[in-house]
């Protein structure tokens, strides 16, 4: 499902109606899938990602690290305070899907696993929001995959080439985009949404402490999903971000390949580099497990 650029897949939705129909029409091109089978990849996919949400917010889970663990569930029992249920419930969801990926559970890495709560977090809040039915949740999936390959095509995904705003940056803009489209939206305004995303995560670096993929990463996938949501609300607004999103996401290449090793998941830099960051990594390779002392 990859289009050099979204100036490419702009133009081939308006050929086939919608950005996820193009990009179901591709991938039933360049793999010989019917559309049948494309759907029914998909569905399987989005029926994982229910799935790691639903678990995140009903198991009591912990990391192997014991860093993580419960948070989504914990942020699903308390009462939002300045915002609404629906912004609530999409950072719990969040950080449900974040957990199960730290817990060695079953995600889909979209486009990553360490950033595979936004995704889900985002679709499944639109679609409850908006009455939006599973076929056209299955679609708008097709919708940010697209939008993903455009980033992989021009930049990259990968925490390690390009820091974390390539990972939960681009999921943001996955999760905007497709949302956008979901809600109605044309693909113009998806392509606002992504660029909206994107540079609103443009520069985030990727320190993850003692080199998991646990802090600050579980966390940054609500922040991501923030972000995202703010760029739909914008988009489906009527604004129009001045950049176009083909050049957006080549800057976020640029800023990757620019950014030093140490902010690029070495666990050398930014928050894993903090005092507290070092300590954690030295407690956890001696063995020390933060909450043993909860009984668990």
């Amino acid at each position: 499902m990859s289009y050099a650029s979204f100036a490419e897949l702009l133009a081939a939705a308006d050929d086939h109606g919608s950005i996820s129909a193009a990009a179901i029409a591709l991938e039933c091109e360049e793999t010989g899938a019917d559309e049948a089978q494309v759907i029914a990849r998909l569905s399987d996919a989005l029926a994982v990602m229910e799935a790691a949400v639903e678990r995140g917010l009903s198991e009591e889970l912990r990391s192997r690290s014991d860093l993580v663990g419960r948070s989504g569930r914990a942020l699903a029992a308390s009462a939002p305070r300045l915002t609404d249920a629906t912004f609530a419930t999409a950072l719990s969801r969040a950080l449900a899907g974040a957990e199960v990926n730290a817990c060695m559970g079953r995600v889909v890495a979209a486009p990553t696993g360490g950033a595979s709560g936004v995704l889900p977090a985002v679709l499944l809040t639109a679609a409850e929001r908006l009455g939006a039915p599973r076929e056209r949740v299955v679609a708008a999936l097709a919708a940010a995959g697209a939008v993903g390959g455009v980033i992989a095509a021009r930049a990259t995904l990968s925490g390690a080439a390009g820091g974390c705003q390539a990972e939960t940056g681009a999921a943001a803009a996955m999760a905007a985009a497709a949302a956008v489209e979901l809600a109605g939206g044309t693909p113009e305004q998806s392509g606002h949404a992504a660029a909206f995303a994107l540079q609103g995560l443009l520069g985030l670096v990727c320190d993850p402490v003692g080199g998991l993929v646990e802090v600050p990463c579980v966390a940054r996938n609500a922040t991501a999903v923030a972000v995202a949501l703010a760029a739909i609300e914008m988009a489906l607004g009527g604004l129009a971000f001045p950049i176009p999103v083909d050049e957006v996401i080549d800057a976020m290449g640029h800023v990757g390949r620019s950014l030093p090793p140490s902010l690029r998941e070495t666990a050398l830099g930014g928050l894993a580099a903090t005092p507290t960051g070092r300590t954690l990594a030295s407690s956890l390779a001696s063995g020390y497990r933060p909450h043993s002392d909860e009984g668990e």
